[in-house]
């Protein structure tokens, strides 16, 4: 219980501060870390509904949540929807990478290990994008928002392969997943696609 504890508070200062460093140069700290905690409560709330009453469904009530608090802080703060996007998802893709493998350190179990390590990759790739996205042709904009969604897209492009194959296991839900993670998944890099022909 002590090592939980202490690995979960780690991964959540680690995130909150990912997440303030993204937003540090266009809002003040009081916004940033109220938004983060927002999302955080949310995300555990409805965490805390689905362990009661659908298991199951865990990964799409944290979900869920996640939405709720940031259309919370976003309506109150009158933050930049995809600048705002792009620091949830490097800060919680490193959290959900976190969850994945300490649960299995505990079960030993191999799918929590290889989507923890998929979730992982994605963090790295989301730097690779961060840092050369600019350089795409096809990219005219040049606007903030590209890893994020991008990163959201694949992240969920991928969820539609494991959900496939894997069935009902860790937070998959079979065919239902594919299909909830096919519609966010077109839905992001349709935002994608729009955020490139808008000129900077």
């Amino acid at each position: 219980m002590i090592i939980k504890i202490l690995f979960s508070i780690i991964i959540i200062f680690i995130a909150i501060y990912l997440f303030w460093k993204r937003l540090k140069e266009d809002y003040i700290s009081s916004q940033i870390f109220t938004t983060f905690f927002y999302i955080l409560f949310g995300v555990i709330f409805f965490t805390i509904l689905s362990d009661n009453f659908y298991p199951k469904y865990w990964f799409w009530f944290g979900l869920l949540g996640l939405i709720s608090g940031l259309s919370l802080a976003i309506y109150r703060f009158k933050l930049r929807l995809y600048e705002t996007i792009e620091s949830v998802v490097i800060s919680f893709l490193l959290i959900l990478s976190g969850v994945l493998i300490f649960n299995w350190f505990l079960t030993s179990d191999k799918y929590s290990l290889g989507y923890g390590i998929i979730n992982l990759l994605l963090f790295i790739l989301f730097y690779i994008f961060d840092k050369h996205y600019k350089k795409f042709n096809w990219y005219k904009s040049g606007r903030v928002g590209f890893s994020g969604l991008a990163i959201l897209g694949i992240f969920f492009l991928i969820r539609i392969v494991i959900a496939s194959g894997v069935g009902d296991m860790i937070s998959f839900l079979g065919r239902i997943d594919a299909i909830l993670s096919g519609i966010i998944s077109f839905i992001s890099f349709l935002a994608l696609y729009n955020l490139s022909k808008k000129l900077s």
